[in-house]
């Protein structure tokens, strides 16, 4: 564009003009590409306030959640009860093993799992309390998938065994595992079609 420029420049007023003419072509030429960067400059600082505000709502999404989670947790505790960092609340009817379960997950929770001998005696006292007059209820384990082998309802080993005099006794026809209260606590395996009543755990955040 300087090099069209000049020629006319030069053939009216010499060559300072044509300086001029230069000069003033080459400020544009820079104000023009100070003004691409600034632009660029100011999408990426956009970009970058678009992504933290993104990130803020998303933190914010999780601890609304999280105080839901708690909520829910606090009305279950006060209508069960704690014990250590877990809350047990008794069903008010009968299921099979699977419905039972969807039953708790649906809640918050998963069928109980007594892990230890406190949690033994605790769930015999609340199961008396809460349940009275029933013999039996769910537990959240079973065999279904390897005969003899037991695990929770998450598929995880179980170390922790409870077994009544000879049992498991019901073989590949009874996979799921009930805790008896005739029994002190003690545990049998039962058809998972059979229609008992169950307790769901809920675990406390630490």
């Amino acid at each position: 564009v300087a090099r069209q420029a000049c020629p006319r420049a030069m053939a009216k007023n010499g060559f300072v003009i044509c300086i001029l003419v230069i000069t003033l072509l080459l400020d544009q030429t820079t104000s023009h590409t100070s003004r691409l960067k600034a632009r660029k400059h100011s999408k990426r600082r956009v970009k970058e306030k678009d992504g933290d505000l993104k990130t803020q709502i998303e933190k914010l999404w999780r601890e609304v959640n999280a105080l839901k989670e708690m909520q829910a947790l606090q009305t279950v505790c006060l209508r069960g009860i704690k014990v250590h960092k877990k809350c047990y609340l008794a069903s008010e009817g009968l299921k099979q093993f699977h419905e039972a379960n969807e039953d708790c997950i649906s809640k918050g929770g998963i069928l109980v799992i007594p892990r230890n001998s406190d949690e033994i005696n605790a769930l015999r006292d609340y199961g008396k309390r809460s349940l009275p007059g029933v013999n039996d209820f769910w537990l959240g384990i079973n065999d279904m998938v390897t005969e003899g082998k037991f695990v929770d309802v998450n598929g995880a080993a179980i170390s922790f065994l409870n077994w009544d005099r000879a049992q498991p006794d019901g073989g590949k026809r009874e996979n799921c595992v009930l805790f008896s209260q005739s029994a002190q606590g003690k545990w049998s395996d039962e058809a998972c079609r059979s229609s008992k009543r169950y307790i769901c755990e809920f675990t406390i955040p630490s």
